[in-house]
């Protein structure tokens, strides 16, 4: 049997009890399979796990996806949301192998019954073969969920069909979505409203990558370096490298971003018409707040690339930052190269622990047989693949902030929840905090949009600290 031939899949449905300190909770865990249809004919299936609190009708629904695109939803399923999680340091540094999963004390749970979705690629969820079918259809047909507008129509179908399954229509509904699984959800906040029928009471965007424009930088585009510089300075300042601004490390961030946007802005936008004097200044400002020498900032004319901040901020002692925690460091195996060689300190190091750690528990715990597939926690073959359309384009040029807008005016009520770790340079928090002050937001609109960034990198929820404040701000979210 080859991977994607389609079994008649049984569900594996398994009781359970979590004991807090506020008391027991009865759940039941469901690991199934939804076929997906195109041309009225099966053409893929999505796993997903669902929880459910035992005896207690009525409860808000989320779905959750992870981002990539091309990752499983394990990273959300047991880093943080589920009620078993991934064991990490308090500090959130890795801990050796094997990997644990222990019981989770901040467990949205409590207050929601959960739905984890794997994309098609990711996880256990595969396309289907189709007799007759020519290679190239079957390779075109696979794709097509590879693509923006294809994802977003299966994640519909996945949604519209659990509901009717499990008769979940008059449920309140939320999605949380991480990384590009944030700009899944803000898109969705449209789409899942406005073709598919279904009314969303909140939107959760966790490190989320809005608009994709953002994320890179050039000799023109300035807002990408804008973005980037206060979680340069979170960094400089946690590796002891920026002079405090201020008295706290809040006071720090705030006059960070003010720079960002008062005098690094105009003198990126303002190049050669700016004079050498006025340059100078904001160059030694700069360096200041995000702790390198002044000079590589004039030579880099005031545009650090992350990786290079990264590579030199902790030069001196051998090491490198993250990308995707700027807190967190390793060792450089080639100093004396002029590219970076080694591995990221956070996400090469995720891959061992989230594999072992899932398939331990859907294969223990959860008693999924699943035996012929591979589970894909990040996929790279669909990564590489992704496309904003049936053309050649990638997602560089693809945003979802007016999606956003777009359903908070097709929904006064819904709530919308933006978090991100403070020292994350990949998706970094300023980003999202200057796009929804520039939505043009109404009054009570922006009373319904919660930000916060916590302490920690782009999987802010491995540190102890950090993922109990966000367990808290966001029982209050579901409590309004």
């Amino acid at each position: 049997m080859s991977e994607q031939d389609s079994p008649v899949r049984e569900p594996a449905v398994t009781a359970h009890t979590l004991t807090l300190p506020s008391g027991a909770l009865r759940y039941e865990a469901r690991a199934d399979w939804m076929t997906l249809y195109s041309d009225d004919k099966p053409s893929a299936e999505v796993f997903h796990v669902a929880y459910t609190l035992c005896d207690a009708p009525d409860r808000p629904l989320t779905f959750v996806f992870n981002g990539g695109p091309g990752a499983a939803s394990a990273y959300l399923h047991l880093g943080v949301l589920g009620p078993r999680r991934v064991f990490f340091n308090d500090d959130g540094s890795l801990p050796p192998s094997p990997a644990r999963v222990i019981d989770n004390p901040q467990t949205w749970l409590q207050f929601t019954d959960l739905v984890f979705i794997d994309p098609v690629g990711t996880g256990f969820s595969r396309t289907l073969e189709r007799e007759g079918e020519e290679p190239a259809a079957a390779e075109k047909r696979k794709k097509h969920y590879w693509t923006v507008e294809g994802d977003l129509d299966a994640m519909g179908e996945v949604i519209r069909r659990y509901l009717s399954r499990h008769q979940r229509w008059g449920s309140p509904i939320y999605l949380a979505g991480e990384s590009y699984g944030g700009f899944r959800v803000a898109r969705m906040a449209r789409r899942l409203q406005e073709q598919d029928g279904v009314g969303l009471c909140g939107a959760l965007l966790i490190s989320p990558a809005i608009e994709f424009d953002l994320l890179g930088g050039s000799a023109y585009n300035v807002l990408p370096w804008i973005d980037k510089l206060p979680t340069m300075a979170a960094a400089g300042l946690h590796h002891g490298r920026a002079a405090l601004a201020g008295e706290t490390r809040a006071e720090h961030l705030a006059e960070a971003e003010r720079f960002a946007l008062e005098e690094l802005t105009v003198a990126l936008a303002a190049g050669d018409a700016l004079s050498s004097a006025r340059r100078a200044e904001i160059y030694n400002k700069m360096a200041g707040l995000i702790g390198l020498p002044a000079s590589l900032i004039a030579r880099c004319a005031g545009r650090v690339e992350m990786t290079r901040f990264c590579r030199e901020l902790l030069r001196d002692q051998g090491l490198v930052c993250g990308l995707y925690d700027a807190s967190v460091t390793v060792r450089d195996p080639f100093p004396s190269s002029e590219q970076f060689g080694g591995p990221d300190p956070t996400l090469a190091g995720l891959s061992r622990i989230f594999t072992a750690a899932v398939m331990s528990y859907l294969t223990a715990e959860l008693a999924v047989t699943e035996s012929v597939r591979d589970y894909h926690l990040l996929s790279m073959s669909v990564n590489q693949s992704w496309r904003d359309g049936e053309g050649e384009l990638r997602t560089d040029l693809v945003g979802s902030m007016s999606e956003l807008r777009y359903g908070m005016s097709l929904n006064p009520d819904m709530k919308v929840m933006i978090v991100h770790g403070s020292y994350d340079l990949v998706t970094p928090y300023f980003s999202s905090w200057r796009l929804v002050a520039l939505g043009q937001l109404t009054e009570s609109q922006r009373r319904a949009v919660f930000l916060r960034h916590y302490p920690g990198g782009h999987m802010f929820y491995t540190w102890a600290e950090s993922r109990r404040a966000f367990f808290h701000d966001t029982a209050a979210l579901y409590a309004r």
